[in-house]
């Protein structure tokens, strides 16, 4: 049997440890535990050597003891203990996890936060998930600390969400103020005399070294720490409904996007959690607000300045987070985060040099709406030429409309070109990183 020992926010319990004859743990965890004297103890590094050593006294039957961080199914050493020998071989003796002990600190519930891992991870999962969500908690690792996180929710000038209207992006403004209430709470050495919780903004933790003790790091909008009453933990559900009536936004002239090329728009773009996804040419700003409902974290671009209001006002009414870039594309596009997918309305002589540039830093998909038929060629040439494999429709729908006298007729809509590219995978190599 393998005990695997999670040590919450302390050391391990003695007699956790008694007969064992193999102890693996951290250094720190095997310095504080109460090791028996005649046992071999390893100190965990790369793990495939430590899994190998487990292996040979496993299979002698000798008692083992795997001391781990926290609750150790917890993102944690279960899993690769499970996959090697078997759930049935181990004995897990879970802690509190820091994730847990860290929202105890600072006295608020975690049933309604989201838990990421940027441990030996891709940053940039957090910090889209930090953007969409309003609590989060995120477990960092090397290269992925709270500082690094801080500067990525910096944001970048031209995509300031919410207050004046953001400048326009570029090379210069890499770096912007975090979205509007975003706080991160650095929690480190939780359960030690050393312990410290530390408020501070993404700027100020971008400014600090931060060293090796950090625990867990809590990303809070701070007007939206204490949520409604939830059933099912974690992140919140997928809405009810999606390509909502075009009466659910505020738009002038009927120039939104409508919702039969909403619903394709968004099947094509496959918004989730973790993703970042423009709205280029966003006008009322109904794909946006749209696929921040469906967890994407949201960059919407926008050049006329009623339309960027308007952007805002959607987005508060549906309760969800956008930035919003006020600029033209493609250069408002220069200072942003690269996008998992992007949508592009719009159909002046520039679009096809702007469906490029978004194809360009795509990494999974860029769907294209437009009504006039002489930019398909070019935006088609534009999708193919960056690598994607390439499709469309003409989109042309009726709906039900009332007539005097209890009948019903049929009302056109105007057609609408809809094309999509989906990124080759061996084409990835190209996109600006």
């Amino acid at each position: 049997m393998i005990t695997v020992v999670g040590t919450g926010t302390g050391a391990a319990p003695p007699e956790s440890l008694a007969g064992a004859e193999l102890v693996v743990g951290g250094r720190r965890h095997l310095d504080a535990a109460a090791v028996p004297a005649g046992a071999e103890r390893v100190v965990l590094g790369p793990l495939a050597p430590a899994l190998d050593i487990i292996e040979r006294h496993h299979d002698k039957g000798s008692r083992v003891v795997v001391l781990a961080s926290g609750d150790p199914g917890f993102f944690g050493i279960v899993r690769v203990l499970a996959e090697r020998f078997g759930a049935a071989a181990l004995d897990v003796r879970p802690g509190v996890s820091s994730v847990a002990a860290a929202f105890a600190r600072v006295g608020l519930p975690w049933d309604d936060a989201v838990v990421v891992s940027a441990h030996g991870r891709d940053l940039r999962t957090a910090v889209n998930v930090c953007r969409a969500r309003p609590k989060v908690a995120v477990l960092t690792g090397p290269g992925a600390g709270p500082a690094e996180l801080g500067a990525a929710l910096g944001g970048r000038a031209a995509a300031a969400p919410s207050g004046p209207v953001a400048p326009r992006g570029g090379a210069a403004n890499r770096h912007s103020p975090a979205p509007l209430g975003r706080v991160l709470v650095v929690a480190s050495e939780l359960g030690t005399g050393d312990e410290r919780v530390e408020w501070v903004t993404p700027a100020e933790a971008a400014s600090r070294e931060w060293g090796t003790a950090v625990s867990v790091v809590l990303c809070l909008d701070e007007r939206r720490t204490i949520g409604a009453v939830r059933t099912v933990a974690g992140a919140a559900a997928v809405p009810p409904g999606w390509a909502l009536a075009e009466d659910a936004f505020a738009h002038r002239d009927s120039m939104i996007t409508k919702f039969e090329v909403r619903a394709l728009a968004l099947a094509r773009l496959g918004p989730r959690l973790g993703d970042l996804v423009w709205d280029v040419g966003a006008g009322s700003g109904s794909v946006a607000v749209e696929c921040a409902r469906l967890g994407a974290a949201v960059v919407a671009v926008e050049k006329a300045p009623d339309g960027i209001e308007r952007i805002r006002a959607n987005a508060a009414a549906h309760e969800v987070d956008v930035q919003v870039v006020h600029g033209s594309a493609p250069d408002a596009l220069a200072g942003l985060d690269d996008p998992d997918a992007v949508f592009v309305g719009g159909g002046g002589r520039e679009l096809p040099g702007i469906v490029a540039e978004c194809a360009r830093r795509a990494r999974r998909s860029v769907v294209v709406a437009m009504a006039a038929l002489d930019r398909v060629p070019a935006v088609r040439a534009a999708l193919t030429g960056a690598g994607f494999d390439c499709d469309g429709v003409l989109l042309q729908s009726s709906r039900l409309a009332p007539l005097p006298g209890d009948v019903t007729r049929l009302a056109a809509t105007n057609p609408v070109f809809l094309l999509w590219g989906a990124r080759n995978p061996v084409s990835r190599e190209g996109v600006a990183q």
